[in-house]
């Protein structure tokens, strides 16, 4: 995510989940209860060919809100994404292993992880809270679910409400805890005014703790129509004195913060039986985290005037002594001098009094680091000001191995890049060792493992540890048949050119950079010529490039565009046809942009694609109708196809090599959906037998033997949901993913390579771009 970008239902995500959202139905669970297996063995599809999967590798690209170190066992440590899933760390490949893509189309908002828990007892088991959004964006209902592998495989609880993994207030936690001392309890802290959960089986049923008091009361905007901003973020964190309990019986004191200004952290000394409000604690604020340090007997909390992970405007420390009762103050800076909130707080188990905090708001320059030795008395930070703009640092920082980093960007001091971090609400220090510690940002994990420098008055070296976990939506792909073999538009970083596969791109879209690309298309018969179109907050909204991606210029735009729409190149890259946000038209121009003209006969918003041999039509598309222009651009005539889809999404795609073959899919549940095909230029379209809904259409090379490019697409064909290849213009069909590989939601893009037979490309939405190589 770039920094300057917002996250979820802002820029193209809303959109894309939006309509997604109107596709799908689930009924509402009436208690949380215990699910078949959630992961199991594939089923019989119309038939399946064997496809090895893998990413192509970005290395990150979205906002980690959590981190997750086990207490037990040395290097086991999970991450939590919004958007993306969960991931196991390999300490011997020092990378992330991806944890949910078993997740399936039908419950995609599993792929948000609002809360991870690592067993302290058994460090085999692990659970997580998982949902995406808890209003009407998301129709399925939130889970629990519980792993005794790691996460190699998992069952599910079905809760009777939603949980937000991409809700405001995601990065204060843990909401979900397992007791130290008795590991077959665990406690879940509720959104939505749903209060505090237990379960006393290992997560397999769940109850209301009904004696809690107090559910929350904090909403960023009440105002909110949507229910997004309107939530109430209800209870945020879960943690346990272990001191009060012993093996096999449940701890006595537990601490529970709820989004409430003046009543944040609450008690129990029983064992949960009864609660009460900490007496003396803060108001104000809303606490974040909530970390307890048994070996001195301090409980800390990182706060924030705001619930994050955005905004955040002034926060405070404190430290409760739970052998006294005392609260103390102990923020890093006075509150005169703080302009952001406190989250991403830690001890350091190795060294009682250690302790770090972030300054997660802290958007400029730059985000904050904070640490104590002597539990909150005084502080150090990873930054400070010599002579402004000048700034020292406690820290280097190494992007090398993923140096897309620097967002191409080179501001002036006090700025540098790459950043240290924004949104930095995860940030833990190994267990074991006091070297080693990681936090997320809004776009990476980073860490180092020379932490003790910090207090030595060295520099700690702050690398990306992020290998494995690829967290981007993707909007667009385009595999040209020279050049580079995979141009994408993604969400929140805005694209890459994908020169390897298997490495890291060196830097992403720039001159101009856009917080989210929409669309891109290259000129099928000059691979050069490549244009793509996105969201800014003002101009520039529209890019071309003569060298395959590789360099850029922006584009003149039309008066009132907002956003980037769709956009098309010619076939020989004469001329592009435009269908921005905003504006009451579509557009063409001849040339690169340097002015436009309105189309005719088509409607704005209407998605546009161009014929891949004659490079003067085009083709638009929009509430089930087809139109084509044969002037370049200039003006469309609607055809006269019936019984395409009036309502949902709706992506089509025209065939390289033949002029006027199109292949057209989409729709909604509640009316036409599926996958057509048209020889004629959209005059005539016919459904092929057996797709009963299809989402994305692509094309690759023809299989051996084959004249007719090969068909991909994402869809649920003979009854199955799945990514599946023709090789014969559509009469069949095989699913080449299986019920381990589904990453949730995959109805974004799809390319195949016309290079590889059997390479496709899967945009998804959070788990990043995945190339499927046919065995």
């Amino acid at each position: 995510m770039r920094f300057t970008g917002r996250r979820g239902p802002f820029s193209a995500l809303m959109a894309a989940l939006a309509l997604v959202g109107g596709l799908l139905t689930a009924a509402a669970p009436a208690a949380a209860r215990p699910d078949d297996t959630a992961n199991g063995p594939a089923r019989p599809a119309v038939g399946l060919a064997a496809t090895t999967w893998k990413n192509v590798r970005v290395d990150g690209g979205g906002f980690v809100p959590g981190i997750v170190f086990n207490r037990k066992e040395k290097n086991l440590a999970y991450a939590r994404t919004d958007i993306g899933g969960a991931y196991r760390w390999d300490q011997p490949a020092k990378q992330w292993v991806p944890l949910l893509d078993w997740v399936d189309w039908d419950r995609w908002g599993w792929t948000g992880v609002a809360s991870l828990a690592s067993d302290p007892v058994e460090p085999n088991r692990v659970y997580a809270a998982v949902g995406t959004y808890t209003n009407g964006w998301d129709p399925t209902n939130g889970a629990i679910l519980r792993s005794s592998d790691r996460g190699a495989t998992w069952q599910a609880t079905t809760l009777p409400f939603k949980v937000g993994g991409n809700m405001p207030g995601r990065g204060m936690g843990e909401r979900l805890a397992i007791d130290p001392n008795k590991n077959s309890v665990l406690y879940f802290g509720a959104p939505s005014g749903n209060g505090l959960w237990r379960s006393t089986d290992s997560g397999v049923t769940w109850s209301k703790v009904t004696a809690f008091p107090n559910p929350g009361t904090y909403v960023q905007d009440a105002g909110d129509t949507s229910g997004y901003l309107s939530d109430n973020q209800g209870v945020v964190w879960v943690t346990f004195d272990e001191r009060t309990g012993s093996s096999g019986t449940a701890t006595r004191t537990v601490y529970v913060g709820v989004a409430d200004k003046e009543n944040t952290v609450y008690r129990s000394t029983d064992a949960g039986a009864t609660w009460s409000r900490v007496a003396g604690q803060p108001t104000g604020y809303l606490a974040h985290k909530g970390v307890l340090d048994s070996r001195n007997g301090y409980l800390y909390i990182a706060t924030s005037d705001k619930g994050g992970p955005y905004d955040g405007a002034k926060g405070q420390v404190w430290r409760y002594a739970t052998a006294t009762g005392e609260w103390k103050n102990i923020s890093p800076m006075a509150d005169a001098d703080t302009y952001f909130g406190y989250a991403g707080l830690t001890v350091d188990r190795q060294k009682p009094g250690t302790l770090m905090v972030t300054g997660y708001s802290s958007w400029w320059p730059d985000t904050q680091i904070f640490r104590s030795t002597d539990s909150g008395a005084t502080w150090t930070r990873a930054w400070d000001f010599t002579n402004y703009p000048s700034r020292s640092f406690r820290y280097t920082q190494d992007v090398s191995s993923v140096p897309w980093l620097t967002f191409g960007t080179n501001p002036s001091p006090p700025e540098v890049t790459p950043k240290l971090g924004w949104m930095t609400e995860a940030l833990e220090i190994d267990p074991f060792d006091s070297n080693r510690m990681m936090y997320g940002t809004g776009a990476t994990v980073y860490g180092t493992e020379n932490l003790s420098a910090w207090d030595s008055g060295g520099q700690i070296r702050i690398t990306p540890m992020v290998r494995g976990l690829e967290e981007t939506a993707v909007n667009d792909l385009a595999s040209p048949p020279s050049g580079a073999p995979l141009l994408s538009a993604l969400g929140d970083l805005g694209g890459f050119r994908h020169t390897e596969l298997d490495a890291v791109p060196a830097k992403i879209f720039t001159s101009p950079t856009f917080t989210t690309s929409t669309s891109l298309d290259y000129a099928e018969t000059n691979p050069n010529t490549v244009v793509r179109v996105g969201n800014n907050d003002a101009a520039p909204r529209i890019a071309f490039s003569t060298d395959n991606g590789a360099n850029w210029w922006q584009g003149s735009e039309p008066a009132g565009v907002t956003g980037g729409g769709t956009v098309a190149a010619a076939a020989d890259g004469s001329g592009f046809v435009w269908s921005p946000e905003g504006t009451s038209s579509v557009y063409w121009t001849a040339g690169f942009g340097n002015s436009w003209t309105a189309s005719s006969g088509i409607p704005a918003g209407a998605v546009v694609e161009s014929d891949r041999k004659n490079p003067r039509k085009f083709y638009g598309f929009k509430a089930g109708r087809f139109y084509v222009s044969t002037d370049g651009g200039a003006t469309f005539t609607a055809k006269a196809a019936t019984g395409l889809p009036t309502d949902g999404p709706v992506r089509f795609k025209a065939l390289p090599g033949t002029e006027g073959d199109i292949w057209l899919a989409g729709g909604a549940a509640s009316g036409a959906y599926g996958l057509w095909h048209s020889t004629d230029s959209g005059a005539t379209f016919t459904k092929p037998a057996g797709v009963q809904q299809a989402d994305t259409i692509g094309f690759g090379k023809a299989a051996p033997g084959a004249s007719y490019p090969a068909l991909y697409t994402s869809a649920r064909i003979g009854g199955v949901r799945g990514i599946f290849r023709s090789t014969d213009a559509g009469a069949s069909w095989v699913r080449i993913n299986d019920n381990t590989h589904q990453w949730g939601w995959t109805g974004g893009t799809i390319t195949g390579d016309p290079r590889v037979y059997g390479r496709v490309y899967v945009g998804t939405n959070g788990r990043g771009i995945l190339r499927g190589d046919s065995a």
